[in-house]
């Protein structure tokens, strides 16, 4: 079985969620035997060589649109929904907030697509898409999958409702790395400081650390601010740093090792973020026995249910009520059971591998029945 992954063009320069996601799925589609090549949209490629196409992220169909029609593969798609709508409303800076309060959700894409290509040079795939937009790019896109792999149901629910579709899919959820995240810690992890808070992501606008700096400054909480400010948020970063208080530091993700010593030091993690289809360093976090505290918004519910404590991301004082709620709660090891049973990588990949197989077997199925129509045809039955 040879898989074809296709990502956006900078999915090693701006590496975030997504970056996971294709890494470790490969990897561990590679330990079941299959052969995977990971191929970016700016790439020239020879899909001759592939059985299937995986295609990542139903928000960038400028892309990969193109790499779709040419390949004549059938093809999955990762969608990896992420809504950005009230992030851009209300911590998008001035021109962001005005044009996405004119704007539709589509519509502000397709300005970014625009924007990413004219600033940042990346190229626009399909001319297609600067004319039919980006609410029918999407759809083609989505339309013409075989399977959507989202990443939760509430992220199918999400998409199917926002787009108005009812396609066929499998939920594929995320998970971490056993054999980084969890080969080493099976006992019960002490939290020695209940004050030491961290927040493990990309340090960027959606991400939302600038509120919770804000809700943190010169509490009794000592937040680890871990992660790179993504390219086009430089801004953003430097104005964290700039309101940050002496109990605020920031620091780089550094080696794996570094960052499980966070994870194993501090008792709460946040991701206070406008919008998540998971959030995988909670994940992470979670493993290590970090009591989570996470945004309202998205598909956390999903994930976590009642084993962490939920925010809203507009609001400081919030943020700030659930880190003193989970800070002074008790330390539990029952979210590390689910993360050995579903939250992992292997079990991802393991469920992956089921729909190319489903797949590909409806593929030589349709192909051997067209071989018999043509050979009834040619021998006169």
């Amino acid at each position: 079985m040879k898989i074809l992954f296709l990502a956006r063009a900078t999915l090693y320069s701006v590496y975030g969620g997504d970056t996971m996601q294709i890494l470790s799925t490969a990897k561990y589609l590679r330990k079941l035997g299959a052969s995977v090549d990971i191929k970016l949209a700016n790439e020239k490629i020879d899909y001759g060589k592939y059985d299937l196409l995986h295609v990542f992220n139903v928000t960038r169909p400028a892309d990969v649109l193109a790499h779709v029609k040419q390949s004549k593969l059938p093809y999955v798609l990762s969608t990896i929904y992420v809504d950005y709508s009230e992030y851009q409303k209300n911590n998008g800076g001035v021109m962001t907030s005005l044009l996405s309060r004119i704007l539709t959700t589509d519509q502000m894409e397709y300005v970014k697509s625009i924007a990413r290509w004219v600033k940042n040079g990346e190229v626009i795939n399909t001319r297609k898409y600067l004319y039919t937009g980006h609410w029918n790019a999407v759809r083609a896109l989505a339309g013409g999958a075989a399977r959507l792999l989202p990443n939760s149901e509430s992220e199918y629910t999400r998409f199917a409702a926002h787009y108005k579709v009812a396609l066929p899919y499998e939920v594929i959820y995320n998970g971490v790395d056993l054999e980084v995240f969890l080969s080493d810690n099976e006992q019960t992890i002490a939290k020695p400081d209940p004050n030491h808070v961290i927040c493990v992501s990309r340090i960027e606008g959606r991400k939302n650390q600038l509120n919770l700096i804000k809700a943190l400054n010169d509490t009794r909480f000592r937040l680890s601010i871990i992660g790179k400010p993504a390219p086009n948020h430089i801004k953003y970063y430097e104005e964290c740093k700039r309101i940050a208080a002496a109990n605020i530091s920031f620091e780089d993700f550094g080696t794996a090792e570094k960052l499980i010593g966070f994870y194993t030091s501090a008792k709460v993690h946040v991701l206070p973020s406008w919008n998540e289809t998971c959030g995988l360093s909670s994940l992470e976090a979670a493993s290590y026995n970090c009591n989570l505290v996470i945004t309202d918004k998205g598909d956390t519910g999903e994930y976590f249910g009642d084993d962490a404590w939920y925010c809203d991301p507009a609001d400081t004082h919030s943020i700030y009520e659930a880190v003193v709620n989970a800070s002074d709660a008790p330390v539990t090891d029952t979210f590390r059971e689910k993360i050995r049973s579903i939250y992992n990588w292997q079990y991802a990949a393991e469920q992956t591998i089921k729909v190319y197989e489903s797949v590909l077997n409806r593929k030589l199925a349709r192909t051997n029945n067209q071989a018999g129509v043509l050979e009834m045809e040619y021998t006169g039955m």
